[in-house]
Formats: C-alpha cells, structure tokens, sequence
C-alpha cells in the first residue's frame, strides 16, 4: 500500500486556498502584470502557429489556452475582416476548408468567385459574411488525420477576443498577428472615414496597450509581432507603431502579393538591407532555408546567415509532428529536427503546430535557469483551470 503521508502537503495547500483571505494565486484577469512570470528571451521562441491546432481546431479559444498550457511564448494568428469591418482570426479567405459552412443551407446562396493574387479562387469568402453570421459557425479541423472530436464545438473568434486570452494568460504571452491578404480584405471591406484595414489592425493593438521597440521595457510587458507577407502592409503600419514586425516569405515561386517582387528579390542582400530599416526578422518556409529532394534534406542555404549579418531574426514556419511532415534525416522524430534547426542552423524562433512537444525539446536541451521553474508552472496551471472554469 501507497504511503499517504505524501498526501498531507497537497492537502494543507488545499486548505490554504479554500481558507486564505485571498487566492493563493489571483485569478489572471485580476492579477498585476508585475506578478506574472516574465516571457522568456534566453533561447529560440515557442510559435504557437494558430494555436496548439495538432491536436485542437486552429485559431479558437481552446486551441490559444491549450498552446499557453504547454509552454507558447507567443500565440500566432491570421487577422482578416468580416463583411461588417469586425477583425477575426481566421487564415483562409475562404469558409470552406475549416468551418461547417456546408451545414448552413441559410447561406447556400453566398458562394463567390473572386480574383485573389491574379487567380481566380471560389467558396464561401469571409468578406461576405458579417460576424453575427460568422460567429454562428463552428470550426472543425482542417486534416483529416488529426484528431476529430473536436469539431463543429468551438466558433470563429476576433482578434479583441484573441487578445483578451493573451492577457490573461497566467504568465506574460506575446502575440504574434498577420496582417492576413491585405491587398484583397482592402478591395473587399471599407470602413468610414475612408480608414484602412492596417489602419484597423493597429488600432486594436494601440486599445490594449500593445507598443514598443522590440526588447524595450514596454514591450516586455506586452510582447507582439506583426507579421505579413506584404512588405506594403509592414511599412505603412511603421508610421502608426514602433511594434517589431517580421516579412513572411513564401515559396520561391510565389512573388509578394502586393509588390509582385520574387523571392529571390527579397530574399537579397540589397533588399535586407532596405528592409532592416522596417522589421526585425523575416519569417520563410523552412524548405526555402534548406531545400528538399526526395524529402531528404539537401544542402543548407546561406539565408539565415545573411539575414542575421542585416541584425534580422529568422523564425521559419511551419513545424509539425506527423510522418508525412518529417524528412527523412530525422528519422520520423520531430525532437531531431528541432535540433538540427535550433543548433545547426541557428534560428531564432519556430512556429509549430505542437507546442507541447517544441516546449519538451526547449526544457531538455535549454532549460530555465531557476529551480523555481517547476514550481512557477505548477501555480500557472492552477491559475490556467480556475481561469477556463470560470470563463464555462
């Protein structure tokens, strides 16, 4: 039989909590920022590319609390705009893939064909829908060999809401937004006084308090990206926030989406060195820093290299566990590939789909200083429960 003496601190603790004149450890909604754990800058970021979205429908609430849960040091998202104006964090232009639009007969009629990027693209776009009608969906996972259950159970958010969860977080987590197809949701959606939808983007950014130069004492209080594949958009919205901002890269075959520039444009050293006076880093396909062949990696480029020669940071995209995600070298083992990028080629941040398993890999090979650390998660945990309890 099990000795229970181990029992007793567990339940002191409990006592504590149920008889303390206030929490052991405050709601996050109502805790001081000062008492939250500092975000960690000593080792790569944790990207939570569209929340924990491996193992819970992308872009919703649980998918951001799940991602915070397992260790994100920022959460990531994809700004785009309801046909009303309301900014909501979903990355397809269209319904089709991720939600269950084709359940909604109230909406067969609203199937579009547009223009996107000189291609023609038809579905039920976001643009055409206001968010009462966008909230009435449910999103379901986007792969069919993640798991299912979660789907048609959680609806579209907005980026004030995704925010919100950010704040709230046990800890201080950054957020890392897109400004997501600006070209097109400009076309698309007008708002008065002939406003912008950067101009938009940054408005709820400056609402919640979110500014400052990358490392600066502000902006470790509230740490954001903004993010784009459209230099346009990272350049205009430097006028309005001194906010670090990251140029995504495509594939090598795809250009800008607004400057029509090819990747081999942007990925030069005259253009790094136009751009560094804009963004801290640049954000590529992982197979455009180290082509692929066969799903063997071939020969590293010097893309990471030169980009911190410019003082640029590099946070490729996208990692993900399955097989059919993992080249070869690593032998199907998504902890040889965090190493191989983290300490071969050198970069200073990933975005993932598996949080939880980016987190693992982070505290085995560089962990926290402190021996509180396991203490401090345990707190956050509990904080974390009490937190989605409530907000049931």
């Amino acid at each position: 039989m099990a000795s229970s003496s181990g029992a007793v601190p567990f339940i002191f603790l409990l006592l504590l909590v149920g008889c303390a004149a206030r929490p052991l450890y405050p709601l996050p909604s109502r805790r001081n920022d000062r008492t939250k754990r500092p975000l960690q800058t000593f080792r790569p970021y944790n990207l939570a590319h569209r929340g924990s979205n491996g193992e819970i429908p992308e872009e919703t609430r649980p998918a951001y609390l799940r991602a915070i849960e397992e260790g994100a040091d920022f959460i990531e998202t994809d700004i785009l705009a309801s046909k009303d104006g309301a900014l909501i964090c979903f990355h397809d232009l269209t319904l089709d893939v991720t939600t269950d639009i084709a359940k909604h007969q109230e909406f067969a009629d609203r199937k579009r064909t547009y223009e996107v990027q000189g291609a023609n693209m038809t579905g039920y776009f976001v643009v055409d829908f206001t968010l009462k009608e966008l909230k009435s969906l449910r999103v379901i996972q986007r792969y069919p060999f993640r798991d299912q259950q979660y789907n048609g159970k959680f609806p579209i958010i907005t980026f004030e809401e995704f925010i919100t969860i950010a704040l709230e977080a046990p800890r201080v987590v950054g957020i890392y937004p897109e400004i997501k197809n600006p070209v097109f949701i400009n076309q698309r959606v007008k708002w008065p006084g002939g406003k912008k939808f950067e101009d938009k983007f940054v408005e709820m950014l400056d609402k919640y308090g979110y500014k400052g130069t990358y490392m600066s004492e502000q902006w470790l209080k509230k740490p954001a990206f903004i993010q784009s594949f459209a230099p346009t958009s990272l350049i205009y919205v430097s006028n309005f926030t001194d906010l670090p901002k990251i140029l995504l890269i495509d594939d090598t075959t795809m250009p800008t989406q607004d400057t029509n520039q090819s990747y081999w444009e942007i990925t030069s050293d005259k253009y790094f060195d136009f751009i560094k006076d804009y963004v801290v880093g640049i954000g590529p396909w992982k197979d455009t820093i180290v082509p692929v062949s066969n799903n063997y990696l071939q020969t590293p480029s010097d893309l990471v290299t030169r980009a911190h020669n410019y003082n640029l940071q590099v946070h490729p995209y996208t990692f993900r566990n399955e097989n059919s995600y993992l080249h070869f070298n690593f032998s199907q083992d998504p902890y040889n590939e965090y190493e191989f990028w983290i300490k071969k080629i050198g970069v200073d941040g990933i975005f993932t789909d598996f949080t939880g398993s980016f987190h693992q890999y982070q505290e085995w090979s560089t962990p926290y200083p402190s021996g509180e650390q396991g203490a401090t998660e345990l707190l956050e945990k509990i904080a974390l429960m009490i937190s989605q309890y409530t907000s049931s």
